[in-house]
């Protein structure tokens, strides 16, 4: 048998609860299983004893008979101490799509145009009256003349 240590729901509608079980790989989700381990609450906050209680002992002892824990529990089983922190690959999962990336990248463009065109009012004043100061020497000139 291919025993695996995984979650099988329980609760309401919008309420979700959770037993931690051993079942048989084949047997469905919510269906048939060897042993009630314990349970999750995702609805608790997250520092709550009471979210997910195990019974250590025989977690151990289903661990040591083969049993493979789903994601989901060997993250409870790694905050528990009980197995070694493993790596997962999320990869591209956190990263945004294509068209949320072009966004970005026209939003951040705008804001750039933007930011110049606050900084460049800043810098003609300084600049327009030396421009206008040889037209008015010019236009002196030829009334003197």
């Amino acid at each position: 048998m291919a025993m695996k240590i995984r979650l099988a729901r329980g609760g309401s509608k919008k309420r979700p609860f959770y037993r931690i079980v051993a079942a048989d790989s084949r047997f469905a989700r919510d269906g048939r299983y060897v042993e009630k381990l314990g349970t999750y609450n995702p609805l608790l906050p997250k520092d709550s004893e009471e979210r997910v209680k195990m019974d250590m002992e025989r977690v151990q002892y289903w661990l040591g008979e083969g049993a493979q824990p789903t994601d989901r529990v060997s993250r409870f089983l790694e905050a528990a101490g009980v197995l070694e922190k493993k790596e997962r690959a999320n990869l591209k999962k956190g990263e945004p799509g294509k068209k949320a990336q072009d966004r970005v990248e026209e939003k951040a463009a705008k804001a750039a145009a933007a930011a110049e065109a606050a900084a460049a009012p800043a810098e003609e004043p300084a600049d327009a009256p030396a421009e206008d100061a040889p037209a008015e020497e010019a236009a002196a000139e030829e009334t003197t003349e």
